[in-house]
């Protein structure tokens, strides 16, 4: 049979035939691992900290002998006039391993928490259609995470499970996040892998100088952080106290008795999750200085929303109060008022999540990042 011209000349516009033998040469020419090639990128909101994670993954990866190019997409998403988000790729991403950067809340640039989730969930959506492998959402702060369940007789929704809902529909197949409000969220997840990174590890290095010292105590600002503050105390071989508080009213805190041993108590190191509008701390630290005479407060926070009212709070406690240092992540982006407090101390997540990313991407366990008891 007589062969046509297109079939006498089978490069010509069509690209290379791909064979079995062929992928195998390209993949061990790439060095890509089974999950396909190495792909980080950003939203707007979450550029701050990718930028410093590509950064950090680069040098690692030159410190421990390979390559240092991580292939880095930054600012996807953008607006039209009527404000509608939209993504657009520069590149071809099929059977790439995608790693999504996100600020959920970012007080730093006014970010709006709907828009930039939408934002995400679009991107996510955008890299599952083009081809991507994998994607997985880096949402250090999980807003909504509060939402975990209804007030009693308040007639809520469970908003953070919508929040999962949506995210497995739009293509997001694992989540990396930092230290949630609550770690029963995972169950949200449903099959996907949802990776809820301890904070043990941080403080632990944070609050490492006052370990095993009889004038020192942790203390829980209430019930929820517990635990977190249990194993603090564990890992550093200090004794524990507990705040109990209700709230009269929205953002509102009121703490009723602080429980715990404080004799010949000289230091708190208060640990926890969130400072909002800061009513919780406010509360604590002055009745543990001037109920139980404490003489030097330490703060550590996994997030910090940058309210001013907190910022107000802070200032108030530092120079009325004995809170000596505060110290919070990066996880929401840190406005220029809270950096500039001389007594505040911001710990970058970059190498924390760019050493997850690096065990995800390798299909290795994460949790040997972390402190264990």
């Amino acid at each position: 049979m007589e062969k046509t011209k297109a079939e006498t000349q089978p490069h010509a516009g069509r690209g290379v035939f791909i064979t079995p033998e062929q992928y195998t040469r390209e993949q061990a020419h790439r060095m890509e691992t089974t999950r396909g090639r190495l792909l980080i990128a950003s939203c707007r909101a979450g550029a701050y900290l990718a930028e410093q994670i590509v950064q950090r993954y680069e040098a690692l990866a030159i410190q421990a002998g390979g390559p240092g190019d991580v292939l880095y997409l930054a600012d996807v998403d953008y607006r039209f006039s009527d404000s509608e988000a939209c993504v657009r790729l520069d590149i071809p991403v099929n059977g790439d391993d995608v790693f999504i950067i996100q600020a959920l809340f970012d007080p730093a640039m006014g970010g709006n928490v709907d828009q930039n989730y939408m934002a995400a969930l679009i991107a996510a959506r955008t890299f599952r259609e083009q081809g991507a492998s994998h994607v997985t959402a880096v949402l250090p702060y999980l807003a909504y995470g509060r939402q975990d369940k209804p007030t009693r007789f308040m007639r809520e929704p469970t908003t953070a499970r919508l929040m999962a809902d949506l995210s497995i529909a739009a293509g997001i197949d694992a989540l990396i996040t930092w230290a949630p409000h609550r770690t029963q969220i995972r169950g949200f997840y449903g099959s996907i892998p949802a990776d809820m990174l301890t904070p043990l590890t941080l403080f632990v290095e944070v609050f490492d100088r006052f370990r095993g010292r009889d004038d020192v105590i942790v203390v829980a600002p209430d019930a929820g952080a517990s635990k977190a503050v249990t194993h603090l105390g564990r890992a550093l071989d200090l004794k524990c106290a507990i705040a109990s508080k209700h709230r009269p009213q929205q953002e509102e805190a009121v703490v009723t008795e602080v429980i715990g041993d404080f004799a010949h108590k000289r230091v708190a190191l208060v640990l926890d999750d969130m400072i909002s509008s800061g009513g919780t701390v406010y509360a604590l630290v002055k009745r543990l200085v001037e109920e139980a005479g404490i003489k030097e407060v330490y703060l550590g926070v996994s997030h910090n929303l940058c309210m001013a009212s907190a910022r107000d709070r802070l200032v108030e406690l530092h120079t009325d109060h004995k809170l000596k240092q505060v110290v919070v992540t990066n996880s929401v982006p840190q406005t220029r008022a809270f950096r500039s407090l001389p007594f505040l101390e911001v710990r970058c997540l970059s190498d924390t999540l760019c050493r997850t990313i690096n065990r995800i991407h390798y299909n290795r366990s994460v949790s040997e990042l972390f402190y264990h008891e």
